[in-house]
């Protein structure tokens, strides 16, 4: 492979910022895989945000480069797949397509076949077009792909109301907010000079167990939280992990009067939905124990929460307060905000 831009790439990042900025060009933030794509020739390799290829966990997409893309030229996007009930995107789908064995992969490519969003471009036969501004780029971005589906790229506007309105409206296709870039801005690999806009809720949830720090069993690492289901039942619905090593030192002692043994705990029978389990292990890090300390659900904690996926916390929560004035039976899904439902078509269509 020899292109102007050569891989490994670290992709250019953005940073939070409470509301939309005026003055910039606004897409749609796509919540899936980071993907830089190399095509030159007959050879396609798929960046991740770590730098780490990926293209053995998603040969689909190799192929949809060399279907739709031109013969030499490296872009940026995301790696998503949509959901065969929703309409939306489905994460847990997405998720479950890194796998080790070849034939699973095979399988899953299949099953739930990928969509490869693009929204910027890096180099196109011999030029390197990462010093060019954005909005040059979007215009070579814009001709780029050949065919209809299932490569695409994303909706762009610079009108700060349209952006407005897909921040509300996107949410309910699994979109994760919006972007903002600088009509002037040059790609720069792994900074953070884009603007990203979430969204940011609260929940009072309850406090089931937590898994301990990296370090040791003096610190923990993240807090288990928990929401009832109409039917009674405790379901897992993430984490909180935002605390100082001096903090996560203290909670240790803190929570120790609640630890209980897990055959009495909500989650130590038959599993009841995506509940932690005795001595999981992480799919991502093999060596990583997800297993946790149960405790007694008595304590309730406000997070702040960005969307759900299914049933659950789509990221780690932030943790907000403790809240002593709430009874743990009254934390349910009923407090959570629904987003309406929207089409991941007509996101595709927007703009």
């Amino acid at each position: 492979m020899r292109l102007p831009v050569m891989p490994p790439v670290d992709p250019m990042l953005a940073k939070s910022v409470p509301t939309i900025p005026a003055g910039r060009w606004y897409e749609p933030k796509w919540d899936g895989f980071r993907a830089i794509v190399f095509r030159d020739g007959d050879e396609v390799e798929i960046g991740s945000r770590n730098t780490k290829p990926m293209q053995r966990y998603f040969p689909e997409v190799v192929q949809y480069a060399l279907d739709h893309l031109p013969e030499r030229c490296v872009v940026d996007g995301e790696i998503v797949v949509p959901s065969a009930t929703t309409g939306g995107l489905d994460w847990d789908a997405l998720q479950q397509r890194v796998h080790p064995a070849a034939s699973r992969v095979q399988l899953l490519a299949k099953e739930t076949p990928a969509m490869l969003v693009l929204f910027d471009v890096l180099a196109l036969g011999d030029d390197d077009l990462t010093s060019r501004p954005y909005v040059e780029r979007r215009r070579v971005l814009e001709g780029l792909v050949r065919g209809s589906g299932p490569v695409y790229v994303t909706p762009s506007t610079d009108d700060a109301a349209v952006a407005q309105d897909w921040f509300q409206q996107f949410e309910g296709a699994g979109l994760d907010g919006v972007v903002a870039k600088g009509p002037d801005t040059v790609y720069e690999p792994g900074k953070r000079v884009m603007q990203k806009i979430k969204h940011e809720r609260t929940a009072d949830c309850v406090v089931a167990g937590y898994r301990p720090h990296t370090s040791g069993d003096d610190a923990l690492g993240s807090l288990l939280l928990g929401l009832y289901r109409p039917d009674g039942v405790l379901a897992s619905v993430g984490v909180a992990a935002s605390f100082t090593m001096a903090r996560r030192r203290e909670l240790v002692t803190e929570l120790a009067p609640l630890v209980t043994d897990l055959a009495t705990h909500p989650w130590g029978g038959e599993p009841t939905g995506r509940t932690p389990r005795k001595g999981e292990t992480s799919r991502w890090n093999s060596g990583k124990d997800l297993s946790f300390v149960p405790l007694r659900p008595e304590r309730v904690v406000e997070v702040a929460y960005d969307h759900l996926e299914g049933d659950r916390f789509r990221h780690t929560t932030q943790f907000r307060r403790w809240r002593t004035d709430r009874d743990p039976a009254s934390c349910t899904y009923s407090q959570l905000e629904e987003p309406v439902r929207f089409a991941l078509a007509d996101v595709l269509a927007a703009g």
